[in-house]
């Protein structure tokens, strides 16, 4: 049975920042509260839409990798907003990036969106269905956010990132992952507004409360992934120790360090982006993965572990066996148009436009 080796990476982060002294203009807040509180002190929005955003991340992955778009067999979308419900995200990505054919689906987990997508199409290469995929991760929240509600319009931000896997001899990739959801918690991190639920509010943009229960997704976020992070490590006959990175889901610092303390991991060995980029939902673990890269954090042969949360309330970890390439084979000149308006105006606009046709 073949393996299934990561081989390409790429990110998308829009241009526009949003820092937390732009937030604290329109809501009552400051940077130190939000930066006390969550460790996030800036955020990115996006003015393109999600497919854009994800097309320049999947050209930048199949570069990395030395593939085409034809040499893909499959485009998994991890994603909780997607541009339309109908047709999926997956073959908008597909049309954009002339990959003709291939299967293309889309895979909504929240949070978990990526890794999620990451067992399953590591699972279909290893039964042999297919040999090539291309596995997205990423958000466009900002057109969906309630910004009056302090407690979530803090903590969010959009950005794409995606990997290639492919067919290998090699014992590298996923090796073991334990997926898991609190489907009894479900309310306690849920967006009201979007859905065929609120077909009948007839709005167009926004229009969203966001259920937001911060303590209860504390417990539930430090307890599940700390528990998916022992089940794997037990089934593998590894400890701790034996892992190089860890790179979670950037929700919150907080609970990143409860996180690590739990599996028995120092911060030294941990990959934190939540200060720079907020939480992106299923973009924080792809987007980690790749800046972890960047700055050469992931090894020849290293163990990484990735655990991750979302609502639902999913829950997961992974194990993965980095392969033996940590550089790019090729690079693509695949970049996003300069913004028309800052990320500040495109939050003000989004509140303006709240139930309405979006304005600009």
């Amino acid at each position: 049975m073949p393996y299934a080796g990561i081989t390409g990476w790429g990110k998308c982060l829009p241009p526009g920042v949003l820092t937390n002294a732009d937030i604290a203009t329109f809501l009552d807040t400051s940077d130190d509260w939000i930066t006390s509180r969550t460790g996030i002190r800036e955020r990115r929005v996006s003015e393109v839409s999600l497919g854009h955003m994800s097309e320049v991340a999947a050209r930048r992955a199949m570069a990395c990798a030395g593939i085409g778009p034809r040499d893909l067999d499959l485009i998994i979308m991890g994603t909780t907003s997607h541009d339309d419900q109908c047709p999926n995200q997956a073959s908008g990505l597909q049309s954009r990036i002339g990959a003709d054919g291939c299967g293309a689906m889309d895979l909504n987990t929240a949070c978990t969106s990526f890794l999620y997508a990451l067992s399953m199409a590591t699972a279909m290469i290893r039964s042999g269905a297919i040999k090539t995929a291309l596995v997205v991760g990423g958000e466009r929240i900002a057109p969906f956010m309630d910004w009056d509600d302090r407690n979530v319009a803090v903590l969010f931000g959009d950005g794409v990132a995606a990997v290639v896997v492919q067919a290998t001899d090699n014992e590298e990739g996923v090796l073991l992952e334990k997926l898991g959801c609190y489907g009894d918690a479900r309310e306690i991190l849920r967006i009201h507004g979007m859905g065929t639920a609120y077909a009948h509010t007839g709005t167009l943009v926004g229009a969203t409360q966001w259920q937001f229960e911060g303590q209860e997704i504390f417990k539930k976020a430090v307890f599940g992934m700390g528990m998916a992070s022992e089940d794997v490590l037990k089934r593998a006959g590894k400890s701790p120790d034996d892992i190089d990175l860890v790179v979670p889901h950037q929700a919150n610092q907080r609970i990143i360090e409860a996180v690590a303390k739990r599996a028995g991991v120092p911060m030294e060995r941990v990959m934190v982006t939540v200060a720079r980029y907020g939480n992106m939902s299923a973009g924080t673990v792809p987007v980690a993965l790749c800046e972890a890269l960047e700055e050469g954090r992931v090894k020849p042969g290293g163990l990484l572990l990735t655990p991750a949360f979302g609502g639902g309330l999913t829950f997961c970890s992974h194990l993965i066996r980095w392969g033996e390439r940590v550089t790019p084979k090729d690079q693509s000149d695949a970049e996003l148009p300069p913004m028309k308006h800052s990320a500040l105006e495109m939050v003000l606009a989004f509140r303006k436009a709240r139930g309405r046709p979006l304005e600009l």
